[in-house]
């Protein structure tokens, strides 16, 4: 039983913006979350929604525990809110990851732009593609590239991850940062990374200054106080524990349970044509005058053929073609057609950061005259001669059906699968390729050698063949129901990957096809073809080995036998980075410490095509992985332990209360909304109580079907049919905001006491069982939109009840009558009404009142840093002067003295000018932070006003 009175109070506890890092404000988001939550990642959230007057915060826990999650609870109460200019910029391999959890862990709707979705939205008559109510997720440099039109949205939220990539952003000649912080000026960021202090002290600083200009002075002054002999380390720290947070592995032991990973080396040996097509290649690679490899495109085309070569023949042979097919159209003088080596990427699916990791959408550059495309420029004969040669070595090629390498993948597969048995982990494997020829041709080996009907290709490609029936088969299962999004690329994907997790074995993916998909159920995992660029492999090991993983990881690693470079680019990866054994291996200590995957490709590859011997192979990795170690070495871990770590020895113990916390709030939220949703749907839907679903018969809304909708409920899968049901689904809105408008004249309310199990003991403890309740609505526009509830409510003997007590009645279940003759309000009723509501927006300006002083204190510091900078300036001056009066003294030779008593009166003339500056240098920075916070003055209280929601008279039972 429920009256529209109680139905009104629930829809406006469910919704109203509440302030601050109080659990409750994340209520709506953990309610929508359709995924199990640890207490660090509520408590990071928090955090991250805490203080209204921030400009943002940087969220640097270690590696694996969660910072999407912890972002998209961030995002998820915004959208509750209906802030909803949203924007999510990460590095281009990760736009789908983000798409993909968001969509399917959220709910929340998305869209990823890029140079050739913009282009189609802008032809399509949208002037501004980022101007919509989804969130929208772009990649670093195409953030910076559209500088202008994301300035000219007045973001709600902007999210930046792996945040490590912008410390330098403080200096000008960091275009992209600089971009960034403009396009951003003046909106609140919420940055991720798990190595925020890899090198220097300064890349804090660059950090903060993304976050907001006022953290910190300049860098001269974060250097005087924070990097010299007599740094004030404590000091720093407490500035940083107002914007960053760091949350340790050991920290969260008690709910995070880590499994390992257990390296698996598969040698083998080319057979002899394998051989020859290698070397044949190589040492065409190594040609300065061949036709076929253009000057300009030579190291990219070496890049991809050398990658070809350690993943298939069958790769290799394509990518012959394509040479030979170019020459022949030379020879026989017919213009080139089209970008020869962008379609053989594409086609491949080749890594587009090992392309161009500087401009993601830069076209690829053309053939130029250094070959010569023109007829005059080429020798016919030598051309004949180069084409006989590809011919040459299409026809070695083509002559091995099968490498001897798949065969070692059928062995490797074995021990891998019998290791998965006796783990008790599925038997499943993924293996993963850097091209989609080699992914075709594994796909059939397989499928020859005893493993028909169990293998599933995945990879980028709009349609394969391959698919198309499981994503029909998938699509007809779950027709009607919210599996399916409408998108055909995330429903392929999201069939493919449920065909692999119930009926397939092995799934094969390429390096565009793994991208953002989550593979917990999967503990092998194959690297067939071995990437160069470490942060690469990190990506593919973690589609298994990540949070929600049961089992140790077993991952496989073929070894060439008869080749030392490959050799030495295994003993790399695996020595140096530790990326195949250990728990999470080191690379979250490491990964982060090297400045970029691509550049360790490019110096692999230069290596392949410089050494001849072994000895030189071996001397070239020596000196590449002692150039690494000024990266990788972790000497600055201490320091940044000491910096951002938590060291509060109450944090397991704070960690559990906010779970259970989380736990009660997160009921009550369940119980408000469902007893909500029966009310306002009584008469369109059958509802099945002890299920906490409901069969919607008669839609309220156009956009909402009608079918069975199921509550979303933590630690339950999602339902095989049907809709999940949330606060943020339409028809959950819906239900909201009707709730929110009901009509609730003035009556009598009968509320069922002695019905409800387990006592409510502060009601049973009234002396009178009757008497009055308003509810208002107190709506303060401060530092930005609160929304309080304050209950009045007074028995018929003149006692009070407290607000807790208010609530409790309410949710009591409750009738409806008219209002008894004889009941007359109190006399000092509303009086006693208005002081509540007074009361209660004092409460509200007091708390604000403690943003306002610490944001005061900030600026504060700002001002001494200054201050300071402007002093360093004129103390450095004395130094130089004292120096040049020394060495005036100490002058061999006249003409010598002479030319330093000039640099001297020069010193003297400019310390003169710094004394006379400093007052005015003090006088504008005193200013500059009076004027900001007079700003913050005028904010605390913009306006405020009351609602009354509804006044009735109570009766207990």
């Amino acid at each position: 039983m429920l009256t529209n009175h109680q139905a009104k109070f629930f829809a406006w506890e469910l919704t109203r913006r509440r302030r601050g890092g109080d659990l409750d404000r994340i209520g709506q988001a953990l309610f929508d979350a359709a995924v199990d939550l640890n207490p660090h990642q509520i408590e990071a959230a928090l955090f991250a929604l805490a203080n209204p007057l921030s400009k943002g915060v940087l969220l640097a826990d270690e590696v694996g525990l969660g910072k999407t999650i912890e972002a998209a609870l961030v995002l998820g109460q915004y959208w509750a809110e209906r802030r909803r200019r949203l924007l999510v910029i990460c590095p281009a391999s990760l736009r789908k990851q983000w798409a993909t959890e968001l969509a399917e862990k959220f709910h929340l709707p998305t869209q990823v732009l890029d140079a050739a979705t913009w282009s189609r939205a802008r032809k399509g008559g949208v002037y501004n593609p980022l101007d919509q109510d989804v969130i929208s997720i772009v990649s670093i440099h195409f953030a910076a590239r559209m500088e202008r039109a994301i300035g000219d949205i007045p973001w709600d939220l902007a999210v930046i991850d792996e945040a490590h990539k912008l410390r330098n952003a403080y200096r000008e000649s960091h275009h992209t940062g600089q971009a960034i912080k403009r396009g951003l000026a003046g909106v609140r960021k919420l940055l991720l990374t798990a190595t925020p202090l890899q090198n220097s002290l300064l890349e804090l600083y660059g950090l903060s200054t993304i976050i907001d200009d006022y953290l910190f002075g300049d860098r001269v002054s974060f250097r005087s106080r924070y990097m010299r002999g007599d740094a004030d380390i404590p000091a720093l720290r407490a500035r940083l524990a107002d914007f960053s947070r760091r949350t340790l592995r050991r920290d969260v032991l008690e709910y995070v349970q880590y499994t390992q990973r257990k390296p698996l080396t598969a040698p083998f040996a080319p057979g002899e044509d394998e051989q020859r097509v290698y070397d044949l290649v190589s040492g065409y690679l190594l040609r300065e005058d061949a036709y076929g490899i253009p000057t300009r495109q030579r190291h990219l085309v070496g890049l991809i053929l050398r990658k070809l070569l350690a993943s298939s023949t069958e790769a290799v042979v394509a990518t012959l073609e394509a040479i030979r097919s170019r020459l022949m159209r030379l020879e026989e003088r017919l213009p080139q057609q089209g970008d020869w080596l962008a379609e053989l990427i594409e086609a491949e699916e080749i890594d587009a950061d090992a392309v161009d990791e500087s401009d993601e959408d830069a076209d690829l550059q053309g053939d130029d005259g250094a070959v010569g495309s023109e007829s005059d420029d080429i020798d016919r004969d030598k051309l004949r001669a180069e084409i006989v040669e590809l011919e040459n070595y299409l026809l070695i090629a083509r002559s091995v059906r099968e490498d001897r390498k798949s065969f070692a993948l059928l062995e490797a597969l074995e021990t891998g699968l019998q290791r998965m048995a006796a783990m008790g982990a599925p038997r499943k494997a993924v293996i993963f390729t850097e091209s989609v020829r080699t992914q075709d041709y594994l796909a059939s080996f397989l499928e020859r050698h005893g493993h028909a009907g169990r293998v599933v290709k995945f990879s980028g490609r709009a349609s394969d063949p391959g698919l198309n029936g499981i994503y029909q088969r998938w699509l007809a299962t779950y027709a009607g129901s919210d599996r399916v999004t409408g998108s055909p690329a995330i429903d392929r994907r999201t069939a493919a990957i449920d065909h692999f997790r119930d009926q397939a074995d092995i799934l094969i993916c390429t390096e565009a096809g793994a991208e953002g998909i989550n593979l917990q159920f999967c503990s092998l995992v194959v690297n067939y073809d071995l990437p160069w660029n470490p942060q690469r492999v990190e990506q593919r090991i973690g589609r298994c080995h990540r949070y929600g993983q049961k089992h140790d990881v077993v991952v496989v690693n073929f070894l060439n036998q008869r080749n030392a470079a490959d050799q030495r680019v295994l003993e790399l990866l695996s020595e140096k980075f530790q990326l195949f054994d250990g728990v999470f291996g080191a690379s979250d200590e490491i990964l982060g410490r090297i400045e970029s995957g691509t550049d360790i490709e490019r110096r692999i590859a230069e290596i392949y095509d410089t050494c001849r011997t072994p000895a030189q192979i071996d001397a070239a990795f020596a000196a590449l992985r002692q150039e690494l170690e000024a990266q990788i070495e972790a000497r600055m871990r201490e320091t940044e332990e000491a910096l951002l770590a938590t060291f509060d020895a109450g944090v397991v113990e704070r960690l559990r209360l906010n779970r259970d916390q989380a736990i009660v709030q997160l009921d009550r939220i369940t119980r408000l909304f469902w007893r909500l949703t029966r009310h306002m749907l009584a008469d369109r839907a059958r509802f099945d109580d002890d299920n906490l679903s409901f069969d919607l018969d008669r839609p309220p809304v156009q956009a909402v079907p009608d079918g069975r909708y199921h509550l979303i409920r933590k630690g339950q899968p999602a339902p095989e049919e049907g809709h999940v049901y949330r606060l943020s689904h339409p028809l959950g809105e819906f239900v909201l905001d009707s709730g929110r408008r009901l009509e609730t004249p003035l009556r009598e309310l009968t509320f069922r006491l002695a019905s409800v199990t387990p006592r409510v003991a502060v009601l049973e403890q009234l002396r009178v069982k009757s008497g009055w309740l308003e509810l208002n609505v107190l709506e303060l526009e401060s530092f930005e939109l609160e929304q309080h509830l304050v209950f009045s409510a007074q028995a018929d003997d003149g006692a009070w009840l407290d607000a807790e007590a208010c609530q409790r009645l309410l949710e009591l279940p409750g009738e409806e009558a008219q209002i008894p003759p004889h009941a007359t309000l109190p006399d000092n009723f509303e009086a006693n009404v208005r002081r509540q509501i007074a009361a209660a927006l004092a409460r509200a300006l007091e708390e604000n009142t403690a943003y306002f002083q610490a944001e005061r204190e900030k600026l504060d510091q700002w001002a001494e840093d200054q201050l300071l900078a402007a002093e360093q300036s004129m103390q450095d001056t004395r130094v130089r002067l004292q120096d040049a009066k020394r060495r005036a003294r100490t002058a061999a030779t006249i003409e010598e003295q002479a030319s330093i008593q000039e640099q001297v009166k020069a010193l003297e003339r400019q310390q003169r000018r710094q004394r006379q500056d400093i007052f005015d240098v003090e006088d504008a920075i005193e200013a500059r932070r009076d004027a900001l916070i007079a700003a913050l003055e005028r904010r605390l209280n913009q306006s405020s006003h009351s609602v009354p929601l509804f006044r009735v008279r109570w009766r207990l039972s």
